[in-house]
């Protein structure tokens, strides 16, 4: 069960922790230009490829958290180097506008992104879902998401802040309700710490 763009499934995840940001996704940052004419390097977080091929617009802020983003229609895309999308978007023509860009996060709006078939679901749905062992005993709320090359690791902080770092793979997550918001777990013998 694994994805696009902070995709997840309950057996790995590949991307790093998304931001939900002006009611969007980040899929990747602006590393610089390719060319003359005004085309991007993004560099992407995580297996972001097939949204930013297929999205009609994307927005460019300085922090995650920007509420000043600007959108941008995208009127080219394509694979780059291992890891990036070049990204063509109306009104950046030259290589001077493309640098001005660097070091942007390339967000998108949920709503634009892939639909994702059943049993999937992105990274950035799962922040903010609470979390609960098989007994319905609540370990806490899903803070952030770290990417460890293996199965990632949901960073769950529960009552008084303490942190819980649960691992994504399949035994672990047991149910994943994202309208619900609420994720089941196994809590094996040594995975919560009282």
């Amino acid at each position: 069960m694994e994805r696009t763009a902070g995709s997840t499934s309950s057996t790995e995840e590949r991307t790093r922790e998304p931001a939900v940001a002006l009611g969007g996704v980040t899929l990747g940052r602006v590393v610089g230009a390719h060319g003359l004419c005004g085309v991007l390097r993004v560099r992407l977080l995580g297996d972001g490829l097939t949204n930013l091929l297929q999205i009609p617009g994307v927005l460019l802020g300085t922090g995650e958290e920007d509420t000043e983003a600007v959108a941008y229609q995208v009127t080219r895309a394509a694979p780059g180097r291992r890891g990036e999308v070049r990204l063509e978007l109306a009104g950046v023509t030259d290589r001077d506008a493309a640098e001005s860009l660097r070091n942007r996060w390339v967000l998108a709006r949920s709503e634009d992104l892939a639909a994702l078939p059943p049993g999937e679901y992105y990274q950035y749905e799962l922040v903010g879902c609470r979390v609960f062992d098989r007994d319905g005993r609540e370990i806490g709320t899903v803070q952030s998401i770290w990417s460890t090359g293996a199965p990632d690791v949901l960073v769950v902080e529960g009552d008084g802040g303490t942190e819980q770092l649960i691992p994504t793979a399949r035994e672990i997550m047991q149910e994943v309700d994202i309208e619900g918001r609420r994720i089941v777990i196994d809590a094996i013998p040594g995975l919560i710490t009282e």
